[in-house]
Parts: C-alpha cells; structure tokens; sequence
C-alpha cells in the first residue's frame, strides 16, 4: 500500500511550486514555503541522524549558514528521523564532533521531523531504488516566490558538495538580476552568455554599440560582468 502510494505522488518538477508542508522541526513549528516569502531556501534531506557522511554535511552546512545568510537563503533540512533523535544527534555534534577544523559546531537551521514520511514523499526524497525507509540526499533551490529553481539528488554514499551548492545559488541570483545564463564551471567574475539571438542577423544587430560582447557565432554570444557588480546585485549590504 505504502509502496503505491509513493508512485502515484508525483515529483515535483523545476518550475513547479514548492509542495506547502507544515512540520515540526528543532526551531519550532514552519509552514513551508509560505515562511520564507521574499526569501531564498534550500530545502535538503539526510537519510539519518547519527550516521557520518550526514555529520559531515550538518557540520559544512552550519559552518556556511551566515554565508548562505548573506545571499538571502535560508537552510532547512529533513530527515525521516523524530524530534528528540534530531535533538540528541545535533547536541552530540556541538559537543564531541570535530572535523576537518570544525567543532563546537551549533546548527541553528531548522531540521525537520518526518517520521511519517509525508514531506518526503511530497517532495520524491523517497527513492525504493535506493532505500524505501530513508530520504536520499535531495537538495531543493526554491525562489522568494515559492517557485523550485534547482533539484539536485545524491545516493545516500555521496556526501554533497558544498562549494557547488552555493556556486549554484550565486548563479540563479545572478540569471535573474541581469537576464544572462551562465556557462559551465561559472563563478562570479566569469563572462557570462547572451540569451541566443533568433538569428545572425539579429546576433550581428546586437552587436552594434556592445564592444565588450564576444560572439562565437550566431547562438553563443558572452559579455562579461565584474565579479564586484555581481556580488553587488545578489549578497545583502
């Protein structure tokens, strides 16, 4: 039964709306998106409290909060875990835990209880493949206007990384602050790409009165934007 119900609930997809949710979490009560209007959130799964490649990640991910922060994100994690195991795992990770130069480490951020599995299954962190009693490592970009931007999904052995993770968030922000897309192995400071030009004619139009433009040919075109104007337009003052 539990088995048909997972594939009758469709996954959500790029460009869709955040399934609403309302759970209890280690800060408190959230009801989600609705929380975090106006606001940038990665949504992400862990498939276990007390298990090492999850401590690694809670570690790289509280360590990084403030610089999320300063991008106007918001982390929320989850877990098919209980409440109080959430509670007991994250003191143990403040208390004992040190790695790679991170200790005393506090995560602030929100972490989900979902023991019934209902937010799990809402959001296809579930994978049978992989295991049918725990949450993949599924990472959710979610726009302030509640709109899923990014989905990234990690089998259980892979820990994240985390450098990606925020390199992704930076080039969503900046894709929608100066209408470009971004090329492959972008970063701020980086040419970025004109949208393509229906043709060599208007490609060539385009060009007119727009030296810094580079155009390889009709449908690939970059210009560059300074990594200072950038940071400008995405990171809080």
């Amino acid at each position: 039964m539990e088995e048909n119900i997972m594939k009758s609930m469709p996954m959500p997809r790029i460009g869709d709306k955040a399934p609403a949710f309302k759970a209890v979490t280690t800060q408190g009560e959230i009801n989600f998106p609705q929380d975090y209007q106006g606001e940038w959130v990665i949504l992400f799964s862990h498939p276990a409290d007390f298990t090492p490649v999850c401590t690694s990640e809670f570690m790289t991910f509280a360590t990084m909060e403030e610089q999320f922060a300063q991008a106007n994100c918001k982390l929320v994690g989850l877990s098919v875990d209980g409440l109080y195991s959430h509670i007991a795992w994250l003191r143990t990770i403040k208390e004992k835990i040190e790695y790679k130069g991170m200790k005393n480490v506090e995560v602030k951020f929100p972490l989900i209880e979902d023991i019934t599995m209902e937010v799990a299954n809402k959001y296809g962190m579930i994978q049978p493949g992989e295991a049918t009693t725990k949450a993949v490592r599924a990472v959710f970009f979610i726009d302030p206007k509640g709109i899923i931007r990014t989905i990234i999904y990690y089998p259980l052995s892979l820990g994240r990384n985390f450098d990606e993770l925020y390199r992704v968030l930076i080039a969503l922000q900046a894709a929608d602050a100066f209408g470009v897309a971004t090329p492959a192995d972008w970063r701020p400071g980086d040419d970025v790409i004109v949208p393509p030009a229906g043709s060599c004619g208007t490609a060539k139009d385009r060009m007119e009165g727009k030296e810094d433009m580079k155009c390889y040919d009709w449908f690939f075109c970059t210009r560059p934007i300074a990594r200072e104007k950038v940071l400008d337009a995405v990171l809080k003052k």
